[in-house]
């Protein structure tokens, strides 16, 4: 098994054997700041990722159902009950700009200078699926719109 099944696995073990969809799992994904998500585990090195940027506030790694060439995800270290972008308050304004300051850094360093996509899933309703703020950065291929 190559290194990228693995974590496919592993992540796989994480999450439940009858999701068949994102929009299946963002359904069935219960919000919760008490848990560990499985971001939570990527962040303490539990679960392995592929991680192309990593700072004191952010980790950015690399999506293992990726929806373009390049399909980067970036979270904040910390949740801070930042669980999703309609929780966010006063107090994440710092975090939810470096989140999308990176995502600029990030989207430099991996050559997507033609272009990317930023996206942040929030809600059954957005498709989100996991309860830890993330942007999806997207690239290396035309967009279309609508995009969903």
């Amino acid at each position: 098994m190559n290194q990228h099944q693995n974590r496919v696995a592993i992540l796989s073990s994480h999450l439940s054997p009858v999701m068949t969809s994102e929009k299946e799992a963002a359904l069935a994904a219960t919000p919760s700041d008490d848990c560990p998500t499985i971001f939570d585990k990527i962040i303490s090195k539990e679960i392995p990722s592929t991680v192309v940027y990593e700072d004191d506030k952010v980790l950015a790694f690399r999506d293992i159902t990726p929806q373009g060439p390049v399909h980067i995800l970036l979270i904040p270290k910390v949740r801070d009950g930042l669980t999703g972008l309609s929780k966010a308050e006063e107090r994440h304004i710092d975090i939810l700009g470096r989140l999308l300051y990176t995502a600029k850094l990030v989207a430099k360093q991996e050559g997507l200078a033609e272009g990317f996509r930023i996206v942040i899933n929030d809600g059954p309703q957005g498709c989100q699926s996991v309860y830890h703020i993330h942007v999806h950065l997207i690239g290396g291929r035309q967009m279309n719109w609508p995009p969903g």
